[in-house]
């Protein structure tokens, strides 16, 4: 038993995907970065893990750099032996996402100590309830023209969500409004605030990222734009519709609550110096 890498990315998902998806709501992250990765996005050399035992998967990883390894729902004890690999084999890692355990597990393996941490929350849809307050405004799906706006929000997101910055966005930007994954609220007769949407993997949607820019915030913009994309992805099928919160924000995670999102399960992202 050991952990396998590799960087054929079709080869890994026929037997990599199938184990995910036996969960797909607490592997959301894994599933809907694997996806990505097939379709020529988040960079051209990734590591793609499993371990597997008599033969059948039983632990996962996936990093594309510069960002952080990322863990699905696995087992504890077999983290350990994923850091002593990754070590050997010289692999420079930022950092981990994941649920809160193996996350945890892996940060006390790894050889760098923690630098920062940010705790967050998986929430599941339940019923869709309306926005107690209706914001001026409506919904729209996001066009080409919108490109360099959302480019924009989205790095100043990942600023605020002191995700890895210097990172051209474009790409991906522009693939998700070619899927129609970008759902901009207007009012006034211009862009106030967008979330994006995952399209179903396993009858499994995603909704993130949701911004509002500082000037357009206290008016209910990201609310109501929360639940314009929560209705897209219902109405397309989804069975299963999830976001991520940050608990050091109290306010987006009473906004998700109030229209209708449960928590799941906590998950940590924790950055190495």
């Amino acid at each position: 038993m050991t952990w396998i890498f590799t960087s054929d990315v079709e080869a890994y998902t026929g037997v990599a995907e199938p184990w995910l998806l036996r969960d797909p709501v607490r592997n959301t992250l894994l599933l809907t970065v694997l996806r990505a990765i097939r379709n020529g996005l988040w960079g051209d050399d990734p590591l793609l893990g499993r371990l597997e035992r008599d033969g059948r998967v039983v632990a996962t990883a996936i990093q594309t750099s510069p960002y952080a390894l990322m863990l699905p729902a696995m087992p504890a004890d077999t983290v350990p032996e994923l850091a002593t690999r990754l070590i050997e084999t010289e692999r420079a890692i930022s950092g981990v996402s994941g649920p809160l355990s193996p996350a945890e597990t892996f940060a006390a393996s790894w050889w760098r100590p923690e630098a920062s941490r940010r705790a967050e929350r998986l929430y599941r849809l339940d019923a869709l309830v309306p926005p107690k307050s209706h914001a001026a405004g409506a919904s729209r799906v996001a066009v080409a023209a919108d490109l360099r706006l959302l480019v924009r929000w989205s790095e100043e997101f990942q600023a605020e969500a002191k995700g890895v910055g210097d990172i051209d966005l474009t790409a991906l930007v522009a693939s998700r409004i070619a899927r129609r994954e970008l759902v901009v609220w207007e009012a006034g007769g211009r862009p106030v605030a967008f979330a994006g949407v995952s399209a179903p993997i396993g009858g499994m949607s995603r909704v993130g990222p949701v911004y509002t820019p500082p000037e357009s915030r206290g008016k209910g913009y990201g609310t109501a734009v929360s639940h314009a994309a929560s209705a897209k992805v219902r109405a397309e099928g989804a069975t299963e519709v999830l976001l991520f919160t940050d608990l050091s924000n109290p306010t987006s995670n009473s906004i998700y609550q109030a229209i209708g999102y449960r928590p799941v399960s906590d998950y940590v992202s924790i950055t190495f110096t």
